[in-house]
């Protein structure tokens, strides 16, 4: 076996990881795949005999990596997960059956990355999340962190800091209880299906959130309060109607299928037995890179 068939040995053993600091970083996981590729191809042009750990060198070099795409957004003005408005749209949501992730997901998803915490890891500035992500979800040391933001490492911390305070406002770790999840989020379908104002407005948290993101011909939608989310979903029950259970980002959720094709994912944040956040990715294009027909195929 030839040195670079080596190294790209060593470098598959480590793709798992890095596609989940990349996912985290970028929300996007057609983007984290790009970003991976491009580390793979540092390293490759790299003498990485002076690699004392190769694991740790790659982890920088993607988080530099998409922490140069995170700015690119912002200076071309075409971030794809930021509506005209500046709306904060659904990122790409991991589904998997209602039975159970595979290895791969369960890498990916190793810390408990909800959708709700991939919505406000959105709403960070770069360098905030480069900070965040690495340190809280990673444990990847300030002084490694800092050389890669051009900060120092007490700068880097205080950034942590400030994303920590407001990902720990917004997003507090999931409730453990999946059957529990899965009663509410059953429930709402099945109100939704029925028409049943009264009691979808008692499965709904007062101060809901509801995202609909159609992708670029249908920018994102938000609707905010119990009765405004229970009109909405009684006036697009046609989704509820076609709902197949999964798991979105190892919680309860669902996918709406016809014929074969896609129609929406809808991730649900529950809180005390109540939905807080309701997320629901309908853009065509972004289904189809899912593919969600092999996931759920029988």
């Amino acid at each position: 076996m030839s040195g670079k068939d080596v190294l790209a040995q060593h470098f598959e053993e480590h793709r798992p990881h890095l596609r989940a600091v990349a996912y985290r970083m970028l929300g996007s996981l057609s983007e984290a795949e790009d970003a991976v590729q491009e580390a793979w191809l540092k390293l490759s042009r790299s003498d990485a005999s002076s690699v004392e750990n190769l694991g740790g060198w790659l982890t920088t070099v993607v988080g530099r990596v998409c922490l140069d795409m995170l700015r690119s957004r912002t200076t071309r003005r075409e971030d794809p997960l930021h509506d005209q408005d500046g709306q904060v749209r659904v990122p790409d949501p991991i589904v998997s059956r209602a039975e159970g992730l595979d290895p791969e997901q369960e890498m990916l998803l190793a810390d408990s990355v909800g959708i709700a915490l991939m919505v406000v890891l959105e709403t960070l500035a770069p360098a905030e999340r480069l900070a965040f992500v690495l340190h809280d979800l990673f444990a990847v040391p300030f002084d490694e962190i800092a050389p890669v933001l051009g900060r120092t490492a007490p700068t880097t911390r205080q950034l942590a800091s400030r994303a920590r305070r407001r990902v720990q406002g917004a997003a507090p770790a999931p409730e453990p209880d999946r059957a529990r999840l899965r009663e509410v989020v059953d429930a709402f379908l099945a109100a939704s299906r029925g028409g049943d104002f009264d009691a979808l407005v008692a499965v709904l948290a007062p101060e809901v959130v509801a995202r609909s993101d159609g992708g670029t011909l249908r920018p994102t939608l938000v609707r905010r309060g119990a009765a405004d989310v229970a009109s909405q979903a009684i006036t697009f029950a046609r989704f509820a109607e076609a709902a197949r259970p999964v798991l979105v980002n190892g919680t309860p959720g669902a996918v709406s299928m016809a014929e074969g094709r896609a129609l929406s994912v809808m991730a649900f944040t529950v809180r005390e037995g109540r939905i807080t956040a309701l997320d629901i990715l309908t853009d065509p294009e972004r289904l189809a890179y899912l593919e969600l027909g092999l996931v759920l195929d029988d």
